[in-house]
């Protein structure tokens, strides 16, 4: 619950605490902030329990931390087999790499697509019609 409470970040809180409320009230009011805070876990187990109740057998696995979108991708991702099959068929960097080095002008892979290599459609700049060194690419108007 406080996970992202630092040590400096809690002793000011402590002194704020102790400045606002003093010395004397203190724990009572300690006291009364521990006993709301466990009503609300309370209120929210029983909750919890209703609605599995209420589902019925069929969802007896179910967990509410599920309905959390990031939880529920990790656990599609790491227990789904299409989707392992197909994410260790995907090689990100390669492709990513392979696309840097078209753009570039390096030698690219055979499994870059012909477009991306410039090999398909209109090219403004030929093998040979490569500029030098310090020297500017043609200005085409149509793709600023």
């Amino acid at each position: 619950m406080f996970n992202d409470i630092g040590a400096l970040e809690l002793v000011v809180l402590v002194v704020l605490a102790v400045l606002i409320f003093g010395p004397d009230k203190l724990p009572k009011v300690i006291q009364d902030i521990s006993g709301f805070i466990r009503k609300i876990r309370d209120f929210s187990e029983n909750a919890k329990q209703d609605i599995r109740s209420e589902l019925g057998p069929e969802f007896k696995d179910f967990e509410f931390e599920d309905l959390n979108p990031k939880t529920f991708i990790r656990k599609q991702l790491t227990e789904n087999e299409d989707l392992k099959e197909l994410r260790s068929s995907f090689d990100l960097k390669k492709e990513i790499n392979d696309v840097a080095d078209a753009v570039n002008g390096r030698e690219a892979d055979a499994s870059v697509p012909a477009a991306v290599n410039g090999h398909g459609g209109t090219d403004l700049l030929k093998k040979g019609d490569r500029p030098g060194q310090g020297e500017r690419p043609p200005f085409d108007a149509d793709a600023t």
